[in-house]
């Protein structure tokens, strides 16, 4: 639908996982509390906009855990979705009251379900302790567009993104904030290397990650090492059979696009597909 209404944030806690706390706003246009959200901006990725609005409402710097239901309903007559995600604080700058947001509480998911103005903010708090909150993030990502393979005369492995696989990359950079990788890995092949570049550039290739050099042992093996949060990125022969091993999902990746692994003990708890 394209003239669907597109918004995104986030139910952020804090303290003990079993007795979390979560932020509940007050927005006096309205004379709501509710859950910290906003419109996407042009050109934004809705993962970035989660961010962004939470940093803006509530002062916090947040990491994205899993995803949660997203709400739809009517607004002005145009049908709006809101996708929301776990949400664990990284850095409180204070909150600081304004037109938008001029209140901002801390509470046990019973005082803020008796707090909140809609039922499906309500219905989001259930989500959240349907499952585990601190969770270690594995983003498995496919090479940005790198135009045709048959018109690069070339080394394949050194074939580039192309205008649109570099604005891809980009918008990748701005996803995989909410998740703060500590290991980028990659396929040598140069396509690759530039999809995870624009996020950082200390990376590690691995030839058991290339079409040439998989292992459908090996490979996944190898990521699923992978203790700490990690993004890596591979090729559309590699990926399937790579997810499909570490998580028993089917997960197809278009060019650019990526798959969250959301792992607990060694568990994947959840995945998830995003576009760039």
């Amino acid at each position: 639908m394209t003239d669907l209404l597109r918004a995104a944030g986030a139910v952020v806690w804090r303290g003990e996982e079993s007795r979390p706390e979560v932020a509940v706003i007050h927005r006096p246009r309205y004379d709501d509390w509710t859950l910290p959200k906003g419109k996407l901006e042009a050109g934004e990725h809705v993962i970035a906009a989660a961010l962004r609005e939470v940093d803006e409402e509530t002062g916090l710097t947040v990491v994205l855990g899993r995803a949660l239901p997203p709400i739809h309903y009517l607004s002005g007559g145009r049908l709006k979705r809101v996708d929301y995600w776990t949400a664990q604080v990284a850095h409180d700058a204070g909150f600081e009251p304004g037109e938008e947001v001029d209140g901002l509480r801390w509470l046990p998911l019973e005082q803020a379900r008796d707090l909140l103005t809609y039922e499906w903010d309500a219905g989001l708090l259930r989500a959240l302790a349907a499952a585990p909150l601190a969770t270690v993030p594995l983003v498995l990502v496919r090479h940005g567009s790198a135009g045709s393979r048959s018109a690069w005369k070339g080394d394949d492995a050194l074939r580039p993104l192309d205008a649109d696989g570099g604005s891809q990359a980009a918008a990748l950079a701005t996803a995989l904030a909410a998740y703060r990788p500590e290991v980028l890995v990659s396929s040598p092949s140069r396509r690759c290397v530039q999809t995870l570049e624009p996020y950082g550039t200390e990376i590690r290739t691995e030839a058991l990650l290339s079409e040439e050099g998989q292992d459908p042992r090996k490979t996944p093996d190898l990521v699923g090492r992978l203790a700490v949060a990690a993004a890596v990125c591979s090729h559309g022969k590699v990926l399937p059979h790579l997810i499909h091993t570490l998580s028993d999902k089917d997960v197809h990746l278009r060019k650019g696009a990526f798959a969250v692994l959301h792992r607990r003990d060694g568990q994947v708890v959840s995945v998830e597909r995003y576009a760039t």
